[in-house]
């Protein structure tokens, strides 16, 4: 097995890891090493998944990014489910929370969805922001999109930041994948978050401009 970290520190960039910091406010001093992606998804292909995943917490920032991204590379859905579990109250950042979205979960949106609804109601903040974003990358399109779902999201009612523009992000791109049974939502999310929804819609070149329009004059308030 390789030297993760001694890996990631012949990968430095003191400049980028400057720039990075600025970009994950929340990250503790000396956490970030200071990593381009595309160095880290080259690493990602070194490892040996089975010995990295055994070990948790981890004490840099780009191994839960290599953990993120060997996760969402697992095809097996029992495991991956599994590796995911043990992952997500480790998750401490946006970033990390948001590069973790395994694709065979596209497969089996069923079986996931029990687990999409108790990661909602969970007290860990990246947990609920990691259900939102399942939702939102592999059930607004419509083989696996239900309108109760745009309810999952609109009924939590908490103040981190993080959920919130979360919250917004779904809801934004639901109103490019799925406008008519979002847009009789909108005005019932909270202020905040109803706000921030126009706004990324507003700026997104997946909604029409009449819908554009329409939010601004109609719903924007």
């Amino acid at each position: 097995m390789i030297d993760v970290e001694k890996r990631l520190l012949e990968l430095q960039d003191l400049k980028y890891r400057e720039f990075h910091k600025g970009l994950v406010p929340t990250a503790a001093e000396g956490y970030i090493i200071g990593v381009r992606m595309p160095a880290l998804r080259v690493l990602a292909k070194e490892i040996d998944i089975k010995s990295f995943v055994e070990y948790l917490p981890h004490k840099y920032y780009e191994e839960n990014q290599l953990r993120s991204i060997l996760l969402s590379g697992i095809k097996d859905f029992g495991e991956c489910l599994h590796q995911v579990e043990r992952f997500l109250p480790y998750v401490d950042n946006w970033a990390t929370c948001d590069g973790l979205r395994p694709r065979c979960f596209a497969k089996h949106t069923s079986e996931i969805k029990p687990y999409i609804r108790r990661w909602m109601s969970a007290e860990h903040e990246y947990t609920v922001r990691f259900a939102i974003g399942v939702l939102e990358a592999f059930f607004l399109d419509k083989e696996a999109f239900e309108e109760e779902q745009l309810r999952w999201v609109a009924v939590i009612d908490r103040e981190e930041y993080y959920i919130k523009m979360m919250q917004a992000w779904y809801f934004a791109t639901a109103l490019a994948k799925q406008w008519d049974a979002t847009i009789s939502i909108v005005n019932d999310l909270p202020d905040w978050v109803r706000r921030k929804t126009i706004q990324k819609a507003c700026e997104s070149f997946r909604v029409s401009q009449a819908h554009k329009d329409y939010l601004r004059s109609s719903i924007a308030r």
